[in-house]
């Protein structure tokens, strides 16, 4: 949500920023509503003010023997309340349009992000590792995986399109993988684990951006309850309508949890494989910092990620992404794209985003700076650390053996109960 001070300082500089995200001028709308709200105030503050008066005037008048003044001023407190109602109504009405329109467009691109449309204009950062060189044709991991554990027939078969049963040492690797980064992130990362809801209501769904716009890419309940597509809305959301403390910041988070998506979107990509998926596991990173400290936590938790990758020696590249490829909340972005040999491409695996105080005005979420009589909005951020389906494929392709196997990454070996490589089922 944007702040109305800003905007009312800065109209011009503000529909420049949304014109980076290919959004046309709002200042002059947005700038009317709260103009008429702001005149609709003062007015029901200076009838209520006037109701008080002449209300403290009757008695006065009635004590003087002033009959006829009495009255007239009766005559007007009744009218007044008659007239109170009204603008009242106006006040709630413009007070919800207000809102609706700060909160309806995508947050303000940082200084340093690139312009651009798409993908197309996103930056490459750096790149870490060499893609190994392959004595045979690598395959793809929907082809690779079939006769290791990977059932896209029987996922299929019992939920329809875009679910996958896994089995066996494929169901095992898929466990490693995400208790390996779950560790990882606690132990070295310095997250805290937490275990929270699958389900949430719509507040919180609003809090972290997906509704109203996005509602068509959630699965809701017939309760009216949200199914997460991330962990970042119930983990992000844990500090809602909260004054924290200062010393309590940075809060950094970690979670390893189920999340389901419709794909509305995904028409027609990655249809084949275990890349998109209604359901999937992610280990997710988010941080409550500071104003003043949320660049460089942006820059630590992107880097948290990237510890994954690099221990499971799977190459990789980072990517500033452009004005026009950023996600709704996110003020600043960067995109982990690891290695496919199988399809001789690059594929997102991790976005760390930014997202200011954008998430913390939609949940009322401030802290208390030292010292300090007043608060201000926290800075949120969240971050894959890593989705766990996507590694997988990774893995699958990247330790892939000629003869069909796939030989287990060292750091996951404690984890796979002495499985030193997959070979196909029997």
């Amino acid at each position: 949500m944007h702040d109305i001070r800003l905007i009312r300082e800065n109209p011009q500089g503000f529909d420049t920023a949304l014109a980076r995200r290919g959004v046309a001028p709002q200042s002059a709308a947005i700038l009317g509503l709260d103009t008429a709200r702001r005149d609709v105030a003062t007015r029901m503050q200076e009838a209520q003010a006037r109701r008080n008066e002449a209300s403290k005037a009757i008695g006065a008048a009635m004590g003087k023997g002033d009959k006829d003044a009495a009255e007239a001023l009766k005559a007007e407190v009744a009218e007044l309340k008659t007239t109170l109602p009204a603008l009242e109504e106006d006040e709630r009405r413009l007070t919800a349009e207000l809102n609706a329109a700060l909160a309806a467009h995508p947050n303000l691109p940082a200084d340093d992000v690139p312009q651009g449309e798409d993908e197309a204009g996103n930056v490459e950062v750096s790149r870490w590792g060499t893609p190994r060189s392959f004595e045979f044709q690598p395959i793809e991991h929907a082809d690779l995986g079939r006769p290791l554990g990977l059932d896209f027939e029987t996922g299929a078969l019992i939920a329809g399109a875009r679910f996958t049963f896994l089995r066996g040492q494929m169901a095992r690797l898929h466990r490693a993988l995400a208790q390996f980064m779950l560790d990882r992130q606690t132990g070295e990362n310095g997250y805290t684990e937490c275990n929270p809801p699958l389900l949430v209501k719509d507040e919180a769904v609003f809090g972290t951006g997906q509704l109203p716009k996005f509602a068509e890419d959630l699965f809701k309940t017939t309760d009216g309850r949200w199914l997460i597509p991330t962990a970042e809305v119930s983990l992000t959301n844990a500090v809602q309508g909260q004054i924290l403390p200062d010393s309590a910041l940075p809060l950094r988070m970690t979670a390893l949890t189920p999340c389901f998506r419709s794909e509305a979107g995904a028409a027609g990509r990655d249809t084949r494989g275990f890349i998109r998926q209604h359901q999937f596991e992610k280990v997710e990173l988010v941080s409550i910092t500071r104003p003043e400290d949320s660049d460089a936590e942006h820059e630590r938790m992107t880097e948290a990620a990237e510890s994954i990758l690099q221990a499971l020696d799977l190459p990789y590249r980072k990517m500033l992404l452009c004005s026009g490829d950023m996600g709704f909340t996110a003020r600043k972005t960067y995109d982990l794209e690891v290695w496919l040999p199988g399809q001789g491409a690059y594929r997102e695996i991790s976005s760390c985003s930014n997202c200011g105080d954008f998430q913390a005005r939609r949940m009322n979420a401030r802290y208390r700076p030292e010292g300090a009589k007043g608060t201000e909005f926290v800075h949120t951020l969240n971050g894959s650390g890593l989705a766990v389906g996507r590694t997988l494929v990774a893995v699958l392709e990247n330790y892939q053996q000629g003869d069909g196997t796939v030989d287990v990454p060292e750091v996951l070996k404690p984890y796979m109960g002495g499985v030193s490589r997959l070979t196909p089922l029997g």
